[in-house]
């Protein structure tokens, strides 16, 4: 299946938010795969030929649970929103391996709803081993001023960088350090948001994420080489 765009998507979505509920999105089931779940699947073998170009060991599995995410949300989650069904689309493109949890992989990822596009790079949150090796990661005085001209450069061309998630310097790190506030994040990812109607346009859709992620690039890489430490390795 070609990749042509997600029409009538957006409105869908606003339709589940009026009906949410599994009784009406089960009578509109067929709809779901129309207008998000195919034009989904074509998009992530679409998009992921597109991003073997900037990463050759990307990863792209148009299946649930891989690059794509469930329409359900699982409700058993303490403060989770308790609505049966997504609003927001997500897609992710993990590099490396499938193996252990998607979300702490640095990833290339968009999400789409009737509010915004949002399309990102890096590691939102870390888990405590993903925390453990970007702090080893940033102790490096040389790594941490790389790290900091690259957030540099990346937000002069208009991205964003995630919020920082704590207000104490963890240990070994002080306030006269240079760059010391790269130990402050909780994550480390940039990110733009973008007009959700671009979804629709299915060939300007895939060229304004390549150029967005290719301007990303350089922190994605960084982020990959922390995740390698997770495992052990020496780089």
């Amino acid at each position: 299946m070609e990749f042509s765009g997600f029409k009538n998507a957006l409105e869908f979505l606003k339709s589940i938010r009026k009906n949410n509920n599994k009784e009406w999105f089960e009578a509109h089931r067929d709809e779901y795969e129309k207008t998000i779940l195919n034009p989904s699947k074509a998009f992530v073998v679409e998009m992921g030929e597109h991003l073997l170009a900037l990463e050759p060991d990307i990863n792209a599995d148009p299946r649930i649970n891989k690059s794509l995410f469930k329409i359900y949300r699982d409700i058993r989650r303490m403060g989770e929103n308790k609505e049966p069904m997504k609003s927001k689309i997500g897609v992710i493109f993990p590099q490396g391996s499938w193996s252990g949890c998607r979300l702490q992989k640095s990833s290339f990822y968009l999400h789409f709803s009737p509010d915004e596009l949002f399309a990102a790079v890096g590691v939102r949150w870390f888990n405590k081993p993903m925390l453990d090796a970007y702090r080893d990661y940033i102790r490096d005085e040389k790594r941490r001023a790389n790290l900091a001209e690259v957030l540099k450069k990346i937000n002069a061309l208009g991205y964003s960088t995630i919020e920082k998630g704590y207000k104490k310097y963890p240990r070994g790190f002080t306030s006269d350090m240079p760059s010391a506030d790269l130990s402050l994040y909780k994550g480390m990812a940039t990110y733009k948001i973008l007009e959700p109607k671009l979804i629709e346009n299915g060939e300007l859709l895939i060229d304004t994420l390549y150029k967005t992620y290719e301007d990303m690039l350089p922190l994605q890489r960084i982020v990959y080489e922390i995740s390698l430490r997770v495992k052990g390795d020496k780089l």
